[in-house]
């Protein structure tokens, strides 16, 4: 929707909070009322006098009892800048903090986490509300806008990690993919979240702030040649979650859109023009707007586990299955692999819980998303999990997320060495379903072998489960693998 759509929506037919001229700080306050069935985002306009050096937005709104099986009130809070606030407008956006903060502030020196540092320049900017549930009777709102005059300080210095660490050379990385820090609703410092990654053994991580790019700016500081710090964002559409994986630090994608406005396409290749990977996260969660309606046509991986392991991420699984069975069965090259994170926001979420182990040929970027595009990576519970997964043939072999090309009556071997996972119980999925399955001893390590031809399992791939059930589930994932192909 272009910004003459959005003002035809009556989605910015709010008063402008109009200020005088400095030197003097000034406040100005505007009260309003959202009703029950709002547009998804409002915009109230703020017209910025010349020598501003710094803004300051806190905001309150009603919070009713919740009525009988209805949602209550939820009003999200963001801004931007002169620059414009069209759906896109990359060069506009000046911060988004949710329903996390109360009040933000920005100025050139710095700003608050989720808002980035930078010039107040005089001209229209725009606060957005996105009433994300409102009670059935509307939501009350007030917005106080502090404006401080002066110059502007010196420039904010951003230190965004480097594209690199120092890796093992050709190996399999640990990586967490889908994190959260005080720069959105997490409550880890981006400090907290480095120590607890190292604490994890992992190698790398992503960050996936809510809707902002503001951690980009900070997390040089916490980087090292022993832990590679990848950026990304979790874009909080009101159809679902999905993450970008690997933009170049500052590069930021809008989220203010539905499944049936069309645009999912125009914001994925953005993320695919910049090098990164475009991931559906928790499918099927359950809080409100979260559940995935956009289908996976263009995405490059599915969030099939996250946090820990429950009833939701059992669906999910079995869905992605079925899209491996619809790759198979139309010999498909583009088929979409599964990924597992923690989505850890705050103790006690465990970061890496789950992670992915993904073999790239050097610890860096570009190497690790070549490996997630690939499917060449299987997700563990922990660090104390390892495995190793082969189909071999006529003296050849593929490993995880690769095609073993025999013909369709050759017998193949398939070979899943595992560590780590005394007592659990071992599965063997193909395009039919579990084919073989066995519980391994008290030794915490094992080999298990299965034989089949690719006219008889078009791929196969390995699940590991913990016989421990959860609050929802009848056991534990431990481990599971993308696929092996079979055949031509």
């Amino acid at each position: 929707m272009d910004r003459r759509q959005l003002l035809a929506s009556g989605a910015t037919g709010l008063i402008a909070i109009q200020f005088g001229p400095g030197p003097q700080p000034q406040t100005g306050t505007i009260s309003g009322h959202i009703a029950y069935g709002a547009p998804d985002f409002l915009y109230v306009p703020l017209e910025i006098p010349a020598g501003v050096n710094r803004l300051t937005v806190d905001y309150t709104y009603d919070r009713p009892a919740l009525p009988p099986g209805q949602n209550g009130n939820a009003l999200d809070i963001g801004l931007f800048d002169e620059h414009g606030f069209e759906l896109g407008d990359e060069k506009g956006f000046r911060g988004w903090s949710g329903g996390f903060r109360s009040s933000f502030t920005v100025a050139a020196t710095d700003a608050t986490p989720g808002y980035l540092p930078g010039p107040i320049r005089k001209g229209t900017w725009h606060i957005v509300l996105g009433p994300y549930t409102v009670h059935p009777h509307g939501l009350n709102y007030t917005i106080n806008v502090n404006l401080e005059f002066g110059p502007a300080g010196p420039a904010f210095r951003p230190n965004p990690a480097p594209p690199r660490a120092t890796g093992r050379g050709t190996a399999w990385y640990r990586g967490d993919m889908h994190l959260h820090t005080v720069h959105s609703d997490g409550r880890r410092t981006p400090a907290e979240v480095a120590a607890a990654a190292r604490a994890a053994k992992l190698d790398f991580i992503v960050s996936t702030d809510h809707n902002t790019s503001s951690a980009a700016a900070v997390w040089g500081e916490f980087a090292g040649p022993d832990l590679l710090i990848i950026d990304g964002e979790e874009i909080t559409t009101r159809n679902g979650h999905y993450t970008a994986l690997g933009l170049p630090a500052g590069t930021w994608i809008d989220w203010r859109y539905r499944a049936v406005d069309g645009a999912l396409a125009r914001f994925v290749q953005q993320i695919h023009r910049a090098g990164g990977l475009a991931v559906a996260a928790h499918p099927l969660a359950t809080c409100v707007a979260c559940g995935w309606k956009f289908g996976y046509a263009g995405l490059d991986a599915v969030e099939v586990w996250n946090g820990p392991w429950t009833l939701d991420d059992e669906a999910v699984l079995a869905g992605w299955d079925n899209l491996l069975v619809a790759a198979a069965r139309e010999g498909r090259a583009d088929w979409i692999p599964a990924v597992g994170d923690s989505d850890a926001h705050s103790e006690p979420q465990v970061v890496g819980l789950p992670h992915n182990v993904v073999f790239a040929k050097a610890l860096d970027r570009r190497s690790v998303l070549d490996g997630v595009r690939a499917g060449r990576l299987w997700i563990a519970e922990s660090a104390a999990v390892d495995l190793a997964f082969t189909a071999t043939a006529q003296g050849r072999s593929a490993g995880i997320g690769e095609r073993l090309r025999v013909p369709d009556d050759t017998l193949v071997t398939v070979t899943l060495q595992v560590s780590g996972v005394a007592g659990c119980a071992v599965r063997l999925i193909t395009d039919q379903g579990q084919r073989y399955g066995t519980v391994l001893g008290p030794d915490p390590a094992a080999t298990v072998t299965w034989e089949t031809t690719a006219r008889n399992a078009r791929y196969v791939r390995a699940e590991v489960r913990r016989q421990q059930p959860t609050a929802t589930t009848a056991d534990t994932m431990v481990a599971l693998t993308n696929p092996i192909f079979l055949g031509a």
